[in-house]
């Protein structure tokens, strides 16, 4: 079985950008992402071993969704200053250390990752997801793990792996249960409101009881504490609709027959132009 990384693009160059700061070219131009975005890819080549290793980027928001809730991720804003500069040169370097990458038109990484897993399961391969996206953690198999990377507020933490039994015991249920669960409490990083009122512990509670969502509307009457018997009932329609905005697509073609080899002339000619003499040096250590 090959082992394959499925590597969440924008939220491991948001932490890059952030681990690593005030880092610039001698004219000004930043350069703190790249080499952040660099070191961790380093770090995961050493520590995983993959034989492969793809990326997938954001592009143009999510249409499917935002029709469903416009205002879905509207609490986010625009990028940081120096963040967008440094994309497309972290997309080029991400070619040239032998990486595949994809992005579409109106979908999220979320959805091409779990297609590409629906893909590459079927071919019984060693899937890592690498995210701190919860959303993903609805893909966690026995094939599939999730490799969640340090948080920028608490790096000590460390790399931290989930396999099935890791997705209960963070979130207290199980990967199948990560969609439902999901629905019942929202998720604020992307502006899905959850019900009011409702934290982890109640909304754990009714899946024990109940099952699934569908379950827990049907006994809204029957629901504890009884003050949320009305509530579940009446926001029954934006349950269903949370689920929808959860809910991964993993029906997408995608063509992943590419994945290119390392290229040093490339390597060399976006580091030296980025000012990033060390990370040549030790370019030519680790690829020689």
């Amino acid at each position: 079985m090959a082992k394959i990384l499925l590597c969440d693009g924008h939220n491991l160059a948001f932490r890059a950008f952030y681990g690593i700061r005030e880092l610039s070219r001698s004219d000004g131009f930043p350069t703190n992402m790249v080499h952040g975005w660099l070191r961790s890819f380093w770090r995961l080549e050493d520590d995983c071993s993959p034989e492969q290793i793809w990326v997938f980027f954001d592009k143009g928001g999510s249409k499917r969704r935002e029709d469903i809730l416009p205002s879905y991720k509207a609490n986010r804003g625009l990028p940081p200053d120096g963040f967008s500069e440094q994309l497309n040169w972290v997309k080029r370097l991400t070619t040239a250390l032998g990486y595949g990458w994809r992005e579409q038109e109106g979908l999220e990484a979320d959805d091409l990752i779990a297609s590409a897993v629906r893909k590459m399961s079927a071919e019984e391969n060693n899937l890592l997801i690498v995210s701190s996206d919860k959303d993903l953690s609805q893909l966690v198999s026995p094939n599939t793990k999730q490799l969640l990377p340090p948080p920028t507020a608490n790096p000590k933490l460390g790399w931290r792996l989930l396999d099935e039994a890791g997705v209960k015991d963070k979130f207290g249920v199980s990967p199948s249960g990560i969609l439902d669960y999901l629905s019942i409490i929202g998720d604020q990083s992307d502006n899905i409101p959850g019900l009011p009122g409702v934290g982890p512990k109640t909304a754990l509670k009714w899946m024990s009881e109940y099952g699934d969502l569908e379950s827990i509307i049907e006994n809204a009457g029957r629901l504890a504490p009884k003050r949320f018997c009305s509530v579940v009932y009446e926001m029954r329609a934006d349950l269903l609709r949370n689920r929808e905005l959860v809910r991964l697509e993993s029906d997408l073609d995608l063509d992943m027959s590419d994945c290119p080899s390392v290229n040093m002339e490339e390597i060399k000619e976006i580091l030296l132009e980025l000012e990033m003499n060390k990370s040549w040096e030790e370019s030519c250590r680790r690829y020689s």
